[in-house]
Formats: C-alpha cells, sequence, structure tokens
C-alpha cells in the first residue's frame, strides 16, 4: 500500500489533515471545498456508520459499500503518475486567487473539468492564463498526499482552444510540485480516451484502476 491507493483518505489524514472534517475513523473535505470523502484501506462497518453521519452523500474512491448505501453513479477511474513528464514554468502563467473564484467557477462550469467549488482554490496552488483581461484556461492542485500533488481542474474555454493552454498550466503546475520534491499524479475517467492519449504521450505512467462512487446513505440496510 501506498499513499496513492487511497489517495483522499491520505490527503485529509496528511497534508490536508487542516481541511478534515471528522468523525471516527471517516473524514471529509468541507463542502464547499471537495465532495471527497476518506476512509480507512479496509473500512469496518463502524467505520461506514461514522461517514454516513459525517456525510449521507458521498464520493469515494476504491471502497464498495455496504447494503445500507446507494450506488447513484459508478465511474470506472485511472491512475496516472508522473513518469518523466517535460514539467515548465509557464511564462503566461498567473497566481489564482479567492479574488478569481468567480471566473473560475464560470470557466469550470463551461468547460467540465470536474468538481470545482468556491473553496477548492484553497487545496493548492492554482494558475490561469489570461487573454485581452479574461480567464481562458486554468489547472491547479487538489489532493495532496504524502510525497505526491494530484493535478486537476486542467481545463481551456472553448474560443481559446487549439493553442495547447492547458496542457502548458499543467505543466506549469507540475514544476512547481517537482520543485516542492513531490512528484504528480492525476486522475482521470477511463471513458476519456481522448485525454488519456494525451498523458501519455506527455509522459504519464498509469498506475491504478479504481472506480469512483457516489453514494447516499438510504438508512437502513437493504434486503
Amino acid at each position: 500500500m501506498t499513499p496513492l491507493d487511497n489517495a483522499p483518505f491520505a490527503a485529509l489524514t496528511g497534508p490536508h489533515a487542516h481541511f478534515a472534517e471528522s468523525r471516527g475513523a471517516a473524514v471529509r473535505y468541507p463542502a464547499d471545498m471537495s465532495p471527497f470523502t476518506g476512509l480507512p484501506s479496509t473500512p469496518s462497518p463502524a467505520d461506514w456508520a461514522d461517514l454516513a453521519a459525517l456525510a449521507p452523500h458521498a464520493v469515494v474512491t476504491g471502497h464498495e459499500p455496504p447494503p445500507d448505501w446507494h450506488v447513484d453513479t459508478r465511474l470506472p477511474l485511472l491512475q496516472f503518475v508522473d513518469d518523466g513528464i517535460a514539467a515548465a514554468p509557464e511564462p503566461e502563467a498567473v497566481v489564482l486567487g479567492a479574488a478569481d473564484v468567480p471566473e473560475m467557477l464560470a470557466l469550470a462550469s463551461l468547460t467540465k473539468p470536474g468538481p470545482f467549488l468556491p473553496r477548492t482554490v484553497e487545496m493548492g496552488t492554482y494558475l490561469g492564463i489570461r487573454r485581452d483581461g479574461r480567464l481562458v484556461a486554468m489547472a491547479g492542485e487538489r489532493l495532496r498526499v504524502p510525497g505526491y500533488t494530484e493535478v486537476s481542474a486542467v481545463c481551456t474555454h472553448p474560443e481559446a482552444r487549439g493553442q495547447s493552454l492547458g496542457t502548458r498550466l499543467l505543466l506549469a503546475v507540475a514544476d512547481g510540485i517537482r520543485a516542492r520534491g513531490e512528484t504528480t499524479f492525476l486522475h482521470v475517467l477511463a471513458s476519456n480516451t481522448g485525454a488519456i492519449r494525451l498523458y501519455e504521450r506527455l509522459g504519464f505512467r498509469q498506475r491504478l484502476s479504481t472506480e469512483l462512487l457516489i453514494l447516499t446513505h438510504t438508512g437502513q440496510a437493504l434486503l
């Protein structure tokens, strides 16, 4: 087992512990930051009960729930790690912060890179590219586990595509991660074959195939 095998739990009990809301061994990010919740690698019935009290609507990876949880969505998910990518600074990149959140939310809503909420920007460094004052591309850090940081929210406005802006920002975020002595990783839906081909060309290597589950606690065991 490595921290990457159970990344949300490793983040919330490690580098992101200061964000964690917890009950017993169950942990979660604040609801306005990230939907991810975490459980130990082999959760007990008590751990699942604690999660139900903490987050009756939960997002987990790599755990099959007991009968009193309903699986709303099941998505095959792949995890990739840096295996020699050409990480480099991006001259056009600017650091994004709280003042940029409305534009970041609008760009994420338009491009659907994955969950991006009002406080997601607090999870790590986010970089953007502006054209004529408008935010047209961004990428940043999400889950941070011992020795590794995840790149996420890589997206480009439709009107600015074809310039590799998202790729350039991804490599710039990875450059900052590498400068800290950490390794970049990321997650991608198994169905997103175009992104998978891009990540492989850039020098990412697949290390894990898992599932992302969106769950609702039913309040009673199903017969």
